[in-house]
């Protein structure tokens, strides 16, 4: 039998999984859960030692002689305390102690709860690793909780050898110990350039997957080796490429997947979904996240990172392989095996999105868009500000000779004209910036910078307020969206961009813009310009939920009426259509 507390529960099935026997325990009632547990399993080898201080040093011994992780395990309060000295003799000597800490929970911190005190981070200085779990009682606590153990049991050994610190609140402690199993728990593997039977392993595993999706996140390649191994790559397994234009990446069986992602419902996806994703680079802004982590069981997913972070994006990472982009790629195309998968999977991408419907758009900040991204030269630089100037922008092919940049790292209003110019100010052709209201006249002060050349060229679409809440809330949620959430305005970009030596155009419709833009694309204008788009933020919002709408499976408008409209309603309604 085993306790039925999860976060509990989560670390015994982790330590079996990464080898780990030996655990020395120590009286309390915050760690019974544990205690009980382990002490009923075979698979631990246990010692009981009531003095904290001496149990810490005692499992610093066995680990010392054995050369294997040890754990100990103890209440609340200050037992906890005791352990200190032990685990500094470990820290500084490189011995890979589990330091496991009962303790309450963490809403009665500081209110007179008895033994109880800050036990988060309590080691901090003297530990590679200190987490505090959560208390498990949805599928997200559970994901986090198994995450934040993997994170600590890897570290470990990773870069040098020393403790690391899981703390572990707990309610009812001596209540719950009728589990007669464990459950299934993820374990995550870091392998690393020297772990030659694990990259072995992983090349014959390779070999079993049907659907490849490798997800390129925000990238700039340097060099054009990268290009040509991850084409050759994803010829050699039959790989979709899923970029988006902040991963600057063009090769064979590459897609862009950002809109397609947005008209997807879960039930189309699960005819999608991959077997194995492999990703790199950085931070990515489709919807492709989302379908991912809400449909993510059976996949298996392949994280590439030279620091080997875990960062389970996708909720199913298994693999994280700590090298460089192409030392991966060179590795599996030339050790890779014969590979027996078909195109399939890129050509059923594909047809979804060549059976994407295109309106023609009313005139909106998305038929903006839409013609300026057909007007770009190329070699030149696009950098997208922010929300709808960069998922509407992905919407449409931009010429390969184009690099984009944006700062999604944070995917903050701050700084994206000011990072605009710093790129535009090393770069000899024109550099283009599409940027909302909001974003535009939070960072306006950047257009003083004497820096500024004349290749810079700034779209700014103004819809007066913030177009991305009319999107997701509206007006008939909020009837006093524009007050605040919206930030209505009537603020115009014509005196200051003047005042700072821009050439300044505009358009409020649409026939205006059309006849500007060749101007505002134009490589021999000598002076930077600034063209400011005035529409509407309702009616743009407006604009793509229709293009969604018009995209969309019928299955996801039943899915949504399910979740507002009563089981009763919705029959009363199916009677008066006659069904």
């Amino acid at each position: 039998m085993y306790t039925d507390l999860k976060n509990y529960q989560i670390i015994i099935v982790l330590l079996k999984k990464y080898g780990i026997k030996h655990v020395v325990l120590s009286a309390g009632s915050r760690n019974i859960p544990f205690v009980y547990s382990v002490e009923n399993d075979p698979f631990f080898i246990c010692y009981s030692v009531v003095d904290e201080r001496s149990a810490a040093y005692f499992a610093l011994g066995i680990s010392q002689h054995l050369g294997v992780p040890v754990a100990i395990s103890c209440t609340s309060s200050t037992a906890t305390c005791n352990y200190l000295p032990a685990i500094t003799e470990a820290f500084y000597q490189g011995i890979p102690l589990i330091v496991l800490t009962g303790d309450r929970p963490p809403y009665y911190l500081g209110q007179m709860e008895n033994q109880m005190i800050q036990q988060v981070g309590m080691y901090k200085d003297v530990c590679k690793k200190s987490v505090n779990l959560p208390m498990v009682n949805t599928d997200e606590d559970f994901w986090y909780c198994e995450r934040l153990v993997n994170e600590a049991l890897l570290e470990l050994n990773h870069n040098g050898i020393g403790p690391i610190h899981i703390n572990i609140p707990v309610s009812n402690a001596s209540k719950s110990l009728t589990a007669k199993v464990l459950p299934a728990v993820r374990e995550i593997r870091r392998i690393e350039l020297g772990d030659n039977i694990l990259w072995e392993l992983k090349k014959n595993e390779l070999n079993h997957y049907n659907k490849i999706l490798v997800i390129c996140g925000q990238y700039v390649p340097r060099v054009e080796e990268e290009i040509v191994l991850l084409d050759t790559f994803s010829r050699k397994y039959n790989c979709v490429v899923a970029v988006e234009h902040m991963s600057n990446i063009s090769c064979y069986n590459a897609l862009n997947l950002c809109l397609v992602s947005e008209v997807l419902s879960y039930e189309e996806f699960s005819k999608l979904k991959p077997d194995l994703v492999i990703s790199f680079g950085g931070n990515i802004t489709s919807a492709l996240m989302g379908l991912l982590r809400n449909n993510h069981s059976e996949v298996h997913h392949w994280l590439i990172s030279q620091k080997g972070e875990i960062i389970d994006a996708f909720k199913c990472l298994t693999d994280i392989f700590e090298c460089s982009l192409p030392h991966f790629l060179k590795y599996f195309i030339q050790q890779g095996n014969i590979v027996k998968n078909s195109s399939d999977y890129y050509n059923t991408w594909k047809k979804h999105i060549k059976d994407i419907k295109w309106p023609d758009f009313e005139y909106s900040n998305l038929f903006v868009i839409r013609h300026f991204i057909q007007k770009i030269p190329e070699p030149s630089i696009l950098h997208l500000s922010v929300l709808n100037s960069i998922r509407m922008s992905q919407f449409f092919s931009l010429p390969s000779g184009v690099r984009v940049y944006a700062n999604i790292g944070t995917d903050g209003i701050d700084g994206c004209m000011s990072a605009f110019l710093g790129q535009s100010c090393v770069f000899d052709k024109l550099a283009f910036l599409v940027i909302g209201d909001l974003s535009f006249f939070y960072d306006m002060n950047s257009l003083r910078i004497r820096h500024i050349k004349n290749n810079v060229r700034i779209l700014l679409i103004n819809n007066h307020g913030g177009a991305e809440f009319h999107y997701n809330t509206g007006k008939k949620k909020d009837p006093t969206i524009d007050l605040h959430t919206a930030a209505k305005h009537n603020t115009t970009a014509l005196g200051w961009a003047e005042s700072v030596g821009f050439k300044y155009l505009s358009a409020h419709t649409q026939a205006e813009y059309m006849l500007n833009i060749d101007t505002f694309v134009n490589p021999d204008i000598d002076h930077p310009i600034l063209y400011e788009v005035f529409t509407d933020m309702e009616k743009d919002a407006s604009v793509l939920h229709d293009f969604y709408n018009m995209n969309r499976n019928p299955s996801f408008f039943k899915r949504v009426v399910k979740s507002v409209l009563s089981d009763t309603t919705i029959e009363y309604l199916k009677r008066l259509q006659g069904r």
